[in-house]
């Protein structure tokens, strides 16, 4: 399995490294900060910059600002060095992210037909789809320096483990997913992917907080703490989507009673319109349910939902408001930069996010709201695919610390 670190050698080889992660968390760096950082002299340092601008790793990208004097230059990660790809593994189709050596992205390639199930042939199936639709976007196989993957459930992205595709101790996933791809490969949590890519395309290069909800079938959270993702004693902070916060005596998929999930989620969303569509309600959706019962794809009531029909409008506004007091209770705990809300019912963010935010505005302390700024995903259902890709790239070229 190789590595992009494998291939730095030489007397400089740890300064090199060490470079790389830093330049990895930080756009640019003049030769006086690298000394700085390093520990080291202004002369040792021009020397290693000068030795990576040659290797391909770095560029000049611009002068610093000085008020008198020469302005001195700035180096930066060269984006021609490589690229990095994520992969968002979803129920039936893959969203693929490429970023170049200077965290751009450069492609998104959505709605790839596929199901990863949980055997060997299966992954070795997936990591085909991924290099071949890559090549046919025109990524070439040899530009690759790392993958990142996501996947959803519980997921311990320093051992390598997936406990939703688990094929024994012997075998964690990430070492299947490198023998395919044949490089390192970082997997993840979706929603603390989500959480990532969202958080360097609104904060890059500071210290933010940001919460954010991947409200899809299910219901789960990524938090970037202080600039960090935050990963809890196990690794798997996040599950939001547990917490007993509902009286409502349905029975969650983790088998408990009364998960937030239950009334805040698309599978929620599901069962509220058939309770309804049971009672005789009038929707769109009517004739469908007459014909097929109980299998209403949730794509279709998101689709009722753009058309305007009342019933599945009324039920989003339902799971926005249970959605808002989670919300309010979060503010309080955490009094984060920002709340962003994504995942599959994000699309219903006209019917969604006004009761979501109502319920903020009741039951969170003022003091602590007013400082916190929630929204809808700008990244929409790319951002998974692309958080981990910048994670693949941030957690590659960081591997020495």
């Amino acid at each position: 399995m190789e590595t992009l670190l494998n291939n730095i050698h030489g007397r400089y080889a740890s300064e090199k490294k060490t470079v790389l992660a830093l330049c990895s968390s930080h756009e640019s760096y003049s030769i006086t900060d690298l000394a700085k950082e390093l520990g080291t002299s202004i002369p040792k340092v021009t020397r290693i910059v000068t030795e990576m601008i040659q290797e391909g790793f770095l560029v000049e990208i611009g002068k610093l600002e000085s008020a008198t004097g020469r302005r001195p230059s700035l180096y930066g990660l060269n984006p021609r060095a490589g690229s990095f790809v994520g992969v968002d593994v979803g129920r039936d189709s893959l969203i693929v992210a490429v970023t170049n050596f200077s965290g751009r992205v450069t492609r998104v390639l959505e709605d790839i037909p596929f199901r990863l199930q949980n055997t060997e042939d299966s992954v070795s199936a997936f990591c085909a789809t991924v290099l071949e639709n890559l090549e046919k976007a025109g990524v070439k196989k040899e530009q690759i320096r790392g993958y990142g993957v996501n996947l959803t459930g519980r997921v311990n992205h320093r051992t390598g483990y997936s406990y939703s595709y688990f094929m024994g101790e012997e075998k964690p996933m990430s070492q299947l997913l490198e023998k395919g791809f044949g490089h390192a490969v970082v997997v993840e949590n979706d929603s603390r992917a989500m959480a990532y890519g969202e958080y360097m395309s609104s904060f890059p290069g500071t210290e933010g907080n940001i919460l954010f909800l991947n409200v899809g079938w299910g219901l789960g959270m990524g938090m970037v703490m202080d600039g960090k993702l935050y990963y809890g004693k196990s690794g798997f902070s996040g599950e939001v989507g547990h917490f007993p916060l509902l009286d409502n005596n349905c029975v969650c998929q983790c088998g408990k009673v009364g998960c937030l999930e239950t009334g805040a989620s698309g599978s929620a969303l599901d069962r509220l319109v058939m309770e309804k569509l049971k009672e005789g309600r009038s929707s769109l959706l009517s004739p469908l349910y007459k014909e097929e019962g109980k299998d209403i794809p949730l794509e279709s009531i998101l689709d009722a939902v753009e058309r305007e029909d009342v019933l599945c409008i009324e039920c989003v506004e339902q799971i926005g408001a249970t959605l808002g007091r989670a919300v309010a209770g979060l503010i309080n705990i955490f009094n984060p930069d920002m709340v962003v809300v994504g995942g599959r019912l994000s699309v219903t963010e006209r019917y969604l996010m006004p009761p979501l935010r109502g319920a903020v505005n009741r039951l969170s302390l003022n003091l602590v709201n007013s400082d916190t700024v929630i929204k809808v995903s700008r990244l929409g259902k790319s951002a998974g695919a692309i958080g981990a890709s910048l994670l693949s790239k941030n957690l590659l070229l960081n591997e020495i610390a």
